[in-house]
């Protein structure tokens, strides 16, 4: 099964991602837009979360549909950046419809630790740089690695980034995942120099130097409680909150499969879902009522792993900063 035209959250219809990061504070913000809305779900698996409007995405709970979530840095700092959005959103007329012709843009956020890595230890991250990600905000390719909320990330001793990868399925439908890879466990297996997870590469994404065997970095700096991975997978079938739920759910197995250990005390892990509803999701005879499940367990199985690929082709992207080495640094085995 290949991969989307852009091997990126964008080949989901209805989907657009925009960045902004300041070099200077090595902090930044990414956005995934969603101008029609889309049903959205959330799991959170990490200890150490930094969410916004994660209650409102349960399955018994109103609002069906967001438009847009925001991903960032600056820990509890960060989730500032999300004002930016919405503003942003409701100057657009994109929203939950209010009276007197008035919206109330919904946009879930998850932030992730990277105080002290840039000049500030606290960076200036607050709703104007929301706003220009919002603003740089389009289809088509996303840029990856230092991009957005990438610039800060750091994955064991290692730099980390923001990775996207996609997949379109024999059923017709694409799936695809964004991430921001700030973990504390390794991306790469001490035993090879290798990732975890090279068996999933995809249309050669990796190249040669995700297939090069490495010497692991040593410890870094910040190697305590000052972590978190956080993402988005997409679809742009039919789904109900609750199945964009599970989606999410699924999704935390790729990276599980990509990071070890994950879901730490030290971690905030959380994953979104986004369904466009663009296509049906297939349906299947059999004696259970869920008569899609069979379809939703193959969206399910594509989320992890893009999110997997997604996160070896972030931390790939990356380029060294704030004292962590690249992977492309590292000497050979």
């Amino acid at each position: 099964m290949p991969s989307g035209r852009y091997n990126a959250l964008t080949d989901v219809e209805g989907i657009l991602v925009g960045h902004h990061a300041s070099p200077k504070h090595t902090c930044g913000v990414s956005v995934v837009l969603c101008p029609e809305g889309a049903v959205a779900g959330v799991d959170v698996r990490g200890s150490a979360p930094a969410t916004r409007e994660t209650d409102l995405l349960a399955p018994l709970n109103l609002v069906e549909k967001v438009q847009a979530v925001c991903l960032s840095g600056g820990s509890v700092y960060g989730l500032a950046a999300a004002d930016g959005v919405v503003r942003w959103l409701a100057a657009q007329g994109w929203g939950f419809p209010l009276d007197q012709g008035q919206v109330a843009p919904i946009v879930p956020a998850a932030a992730f630790y990277d105080l002290g890595r840039g000049r500030d230890f606290v960076p200036p991250i607050g709703p104007a740089w929301g706003a220009k990600a919002c603003q740089a905000a389009q289809a088509g390719p996303v840029a990856l690695g230092n991009a957005g909320a990438g610039i800060s990330a750091v994955a064991g001793g290692l730099k980390g980034g923001l990775g996207s990868a996609s997949e379109v399925l024999d059923l017709g439908l694409t799936v695809a995942a964004t991430v921001v890879v700030n973990c504390l466990g390794s991306v790469l297996d001490p035993a090879s120099g290798l990732f975890w997870e090279t068996r999933l590469e995809m249309d050669s994404e990796l190249g040669e130097l995700g297939r090069r065997a490495v010497r692991l970095p040593g410890p870094g700096q910040g190697q305590t409680a000052r972590h978190t991975t956080i993402g988005v997978v997409a679809t742009d079938a039919i789904l109900t909150k609750a199945q964009a739920q599970k989606l999410a759910q699924m999704a935390h197995d790729g990276l599980a499969r990509a990071i070890r250990p994950a879901h730490t005390m030290f971690d905030g892990d959380t994953i979104f879902c986004l369904a466009t509803g663009k296509r049906p999701l297939p349906q299947a005879p059999g004696f259970f009522v869920g008569a899609q499940a069979p379809a939703l367990n193959e969206l399910g199985r594509a989320a992890a792993d893009c999110f997997t690929r997604a996160i070896m082709r972030g931390v790939l992207a990356a380029k060294g900063l704030a004292g962590f080495s690249a992977l492309k640094d590292l000497a050979d085995r």
